[in-house]
């Protein structure tokens, strides 16, 4: 699903114009980017949370030639699901 898909889709259940839909979507999906970039935990109850990870240097191997290639430190995010959407998947696939 694109963002278009979902302000498609909000749309469609509630009627408010698109335009003030894509600003809602945008607000939102930059809100969670600024969180995260500051190391907030992002919280979404009924869904899972979103955090960065601080991942340590490591020796990798370049898949080419198969030389080592030090791989630096860097920041991740991961995300953990709800309960409930773990559930929601598991009646799906009952």
């Amino acid at each position: 699903m694109t963002k278009a898909d979902l302000v498609n889709h909000i749309f469609e259940k509630i009627g408010l114009p698109k335009t003030e839909i894509q600003k809602i979507v945008d607000t939102v999906f930059e809100t969670m980017k600024e969180g995260l970039i500051e190391d907030e935990i992002i919280k979404i109850s009924g869904f899972g949370v979103f955090t960065v990870r601080k991942k340590g240097a490591r020796m990798g191997r370049n898949p080419k030639n198969m030389k080592p290639v030090e791989i630096k430190p860097r920041r991740v995010v991961t995300f953990r699901p709800s309960e409930k959407l773990k559930d929601r998947f598991q009646q799906i696939l009952k």
